[in-house]
């Protein structure tokens, strides 16, 4: 371990790698603690809540099964690697309409980077109560554990940054190039996960270039032109499948025109765009974790292991720049307009925080280290308190609630009538989206739709030839492509046989084709 590394006041033995059984102890507790809250999400029925899981499994399936399956249906704003490891899982229909085919692999994401984070902070730290601590405060996190149990990014982008900083720090100690190349594959998997990783890249190799004791520049450029390979592939995707390479950036369903042109706090305002994003950083990880934190962080300094604290730090400030330039707004509760959006972002910060406790440690004497343990109890005491007993004290579930009480009404009743009413090979044109949900509960299969990822089909239904296809039923949110295209034609081939009416949320109309 180098000297910057090392703390001076911790025993011979706790600067041993973990043990095998220390290491399946850590697994052990990860596997048991997420599978418990994937059971509680799974029995109240909150695993589907957020519209963007929906999506995402919505997505995945479509691979599989489609009018036109394949790689096509990867898409071109979200990156796949969710999409991608949920195929397995999300063939079995009950998997599928319960959501539990995103949660294995989110899930498992989580266990991996727990795991990871475990063993980089006892490298950084050199005492196993310093990565316990760090664990610790990582796992027991209720937004954290809420987003590792749904069909979300954040858990599966966090075991690729975790493994490569662990690699990093190996790589520092052991000079092998394996580690090298899973630092490189963990950058591929974090590129293909977020866009945060194609922000990172420069940053990985800077650090593995420093970590390095010799060919340093040749290190950084060869890790940063083979770790651009992943953006380079995305964007040759995005062209081939819509003559765009910057589809994602400026495409349709872009982040940039999904905001337009309305103002946001934040935009073009650095103080905001911090401040906002921090507020969202303090909701997701609880004020006393923050205060561990930024403690923790500047112990880590004084005793010049910054790194870590850099590290972590690069995500927090890749939002804050988002805020600032790419029309990404987030809103807090606590802040006006007083809402929720994209509150989830701010787990970045919560990691740094969770990590930087670790440091807390070279603060109590030899003899005394054990009260280390009292960190984490301190950092998770406002989630366990008598108010903050039920989800509606989490922010990352507060969002997915109070934005999906209109869509799970529509869902369900359409569901229903649907149910009654849909014969098996009917066919429905629809707009791909929030729409899909209503598939999925009723287990009916995607390639009985005609939706915007059948282009060849979609484009002439929606046009003046919507007379001519096959599809019996039609399902709409009213001012959508498909809606218009309806009532704008004249003489329309569909009668509209339900309205469903829903606070906050265009109606939704099921038409069914005249005879």
């Amino acid at each position: 371990m180098t000297k910057d590394l090392t703390n001076s006041g911790a025993s011979p033995l706790s600067k041993l790698p973990a043990s095998a059984r220390e290491l399946a102890a850590v697994i052990l507790s990860l596997t048991i603690l997420i599978a418990a809250f994937a059971l509680y999400l799974l029995q109240h029925g909150y695993i589907l809540y957020w519209g963007d899981a929906q999506a995402h499994l919505n997505n995945s399936r479509s691979i599989l099964d489609s009018r036109f399956p394949g790689f096509d249906q990867i898409g071109t704003v979200w990156l796949p690697s969710l999409h991608l490891l949920a195929l397995p899982f999300v063939q079995n229909n009950w998997l599928w309409s319960t959501g539990l085919a995103g949660t294995i692999p989110a899930a498992a994401c989580f266990i991996v980077a727990g795991t990871c984070f475990f063993l980089a902070a006892r490298h950084v730290y050199q005492h196993p109560l310093s990565a316990m601590v760090v664990l610790c405060c990582f796992a027991l996190n209720p937004n954290m554990l809420y987003l590792s149990a749904i069909p979300m990014t954040e858990s599966v982008f966090l075991a690729g940054l975790a493994v490569a900083f662990l690699s990093i720090l190996r790589f520092k100690i052991t000079q092998q190039r394996r580690y090298l190349v899973l630092g490189l594959c963990a950058s591929w998997f974090m590129s293909l996960t977020r866009y945060d990783g194609w922000f990172l890249i420069p940053f990985v190799a800077f650090f593995f270039a420093r970590s390095s004791t010799q060919h340093r520049w040749r290190i950084f450029i060869a890790f940063c032109a083979a770790a651009s390979l992943v953006p380079l592939c995305w964007m040759a995707n995005s062209w081939w499948q819509t003559g765009n390479a910057l589809d994602f950036i400026n495409g349709p369903y872009s982040a940039s025109a999904i905001q337009g042109d309305k103002p946001y706090p934040g935009w073009h305002n650095w103080q905001q765009a911090a401040r906002y994003y921090f507020e969202a950083g303090r909701l997701c990880s609880g004020g006393p974790l923050i205060l561990i934190g930024s403690l923790g962080a500047l112990v880590a300094l004084f005793h010049k292991r910054y790194r870590p604290a850099f590290f972590f730090f690069l995500t927090p400030a890749f939002y804050v720049w988002s805020i600032h330039s790419s029309k990404t707004p987030i809103h807090v509760p606590t802040l006006w307009p007083f809402s929720y959006y994209n509150t989830r972002y701010g787990i970045a910060v919560f990691v740094f925080a969770a990590f930087a406790a670790g440091a807390l440690t070279d603060l109590l004497p030899q003899r005394r280290q054990l009260l280390a343990l009292a960190v984490p109890l301190l950092a998770i005491a406002p989630w366990f308190d008598h108010e903050h007993l039920s989800p509606y004290q989490w922010i990352c579930w507060q969002e997915s609630n109070h934005n999906s009480l209109s869509r799970r009404a529509w869902t369900n009743a359409a569901a229903q009538f649907l149910k009654a009413n849909y014969h098996p090979g009917d066919g429905i044109l629809m707009h791909f989206g929030d729409i899909a949900g209503i598939f999925c509960q009723l287990q009916l299969p995607l390639r009985e739709s005609m939706h915007d990822g059948t282009i060849p089909y979609f484009l002439p239904a929606v046009t003046a030839t919507s007379a001519y296809h096959p599809m019996k039923w039609a399902i709409a949110l009213h001012g959508d492509i498909v809606s218009n295209a309806i009532l704008n034609h004249q003489p329309s081939p569909y009668s509209m046989v339900l309205e469903i009416k829903t606070k906050d949320s265009p109606d939704l109309e099921i038409f069914k084709r005249n005879p």
